[in-house]
């Protein structure tokens, strides 16, 4: 018995269950989706934005990749995912929330703290070092502030600092000064099943 297999089960008790007691909702989401917040979290799987929100489908536009971060706007040639999904969100789906959410024992910042993958040639580590060089700032600041073990700070800042680079992006900049798009930053605990939010205005996150 394989995991797909498994996979395949866990679908078909969807398709009897799940999808049959929602089948109008899932007829509607046929003819298009409206989203109105979008979610920025870790592909962690531990940390599905979904089932932490009890969201039902179609209520969140979700990106997921390493240590849930957001590149600053950038035009240099490459295949830029997170910044096309999120010009997605924001341009057509019209989003009207942007939510940046960490995580605990996020393996992502545990490896930009340690610099694990600093000399990993690209397929054997030097993809993950070359997308968590984004923190190396955030990383000197929070070593500086609170020393070597400092990983739990660095999940935080990593929250902020995604948030700061979705303001490099003129059509969020242009949104958010017109009032019709908020940013949240959020960090989620693992063990706890806790829920912190960012308070805009302290820098601090507080227990939702």
């Amino acid at each position: 018995m394989t995991m797909f297999t498994n996979m395949i089960d866990g679908y078909r008790r969807f398709r009897a269950n799940g999808w049959m007691t929602q089948h109008e909702r899932w007829t509607t989401l046929a003819d298009g989706q409206s989203p109105r917040v979008m979610v920025i979290a870790c592909c962690d799987s531990r940390v599905d934005p979904a089932t932490i929100f009890d969201a039902s489908p179609g209520e969140m536009f979700v990106v997921r990749n390493i240590a849930n971060l957001v590149p600053p706007f950038e035009t240099t040639p490459g295949h830029h995912g997170v910044s096309a999904a999120l010009e997605f969100a924001v341009t057509q789906l019209e989003v009207e929330e942007i939510v940046v959410m960490g995580h605990g024992q996020c393996g992502g910042i545990a490896a930009a703290m340690s610099q694990r993958f600093a000399d990993a040639a690209p397929g054997e580590g030097g993809f993950i070092a070359s997308w968590i060089h984004m923190l190396d700032e955030a990383r000197d600041r929070v070593i500086h502030e609170h020393g070597c073990n400092a990983t739990h700070e660095l999940e935080l800042e990593a929250i902020k600092t995604s948030i700061a680079n979705l303001r490099t992006f003129a059509c969020i900049r242009e949104r958010e000064k017109a009032g019709k798009l908020e940013l949240h930053g959020a960090w989620f605990s693992i063990d706890a099943g806790k829920l912190h939010v960012l308070d805009p205005v302290t820098g601090e996150f507080a227990p939702a």
